[in-house]
């Protein structure tokens, strides 16, 4: 697969919703790339990925603990988390998170969160060059 675009991961056990975000991302011009769990992804590595998407609530490694690893090994990266569960959801607006949507989100407003990020990011990356 050609590299057409920026490169978002995205990790949530739901398969639906991996097809349903992969759908939505590359019909914006984005490469997306699937991972069924964290392990997964952190299997294959987080380099060339320009933007993580990672649902909170999944056996083994959680999108919190995979938000920090990804923190750690990469700085840089946007990381938006992703919960069905409203008690996560509340507790995460409160903290004042702003990567954060809650199931069912908005793909329109998705794609300009992750719009918005992607050229944030690309600003920074400009700054430090």
């Amino acid at each position: 697969m050609n590299k057409c675009g920026p490169v978002v991961a995205i990790v949530d056990d739901d398969p639906r919703l991996l097809e349903s975000l992969e759908d939505l991302l590359e019909s914006a011009g984005y490469v997306a790339r699937s991972f069924s769990s964290a392990r997964s992804l952190l299997i294959t590595g987080l380099s060339g990925l320009d933007l993580l998407i990672t649902d909170i609530g999944m056996p083994g490694t959680d999108g919190f603990e995979l938000r920090d690893l990804a923190r750690q090994a990469r700085p840089e990266l946007p990381v938006f988390l992703i919960t069905g569960r409203h008690e996560i959801a509340d507790q995460i607006r409160a903290k004042g998170i702003n990567e954060f949507f809650r199931k069912p989100f908005d793909g329109q407003a998705l794609l300009a969160a992750v719009g918005d990020a992607l050229r944030d990011k690309k600003t920074e990356d400009r700054h430090e060059s």
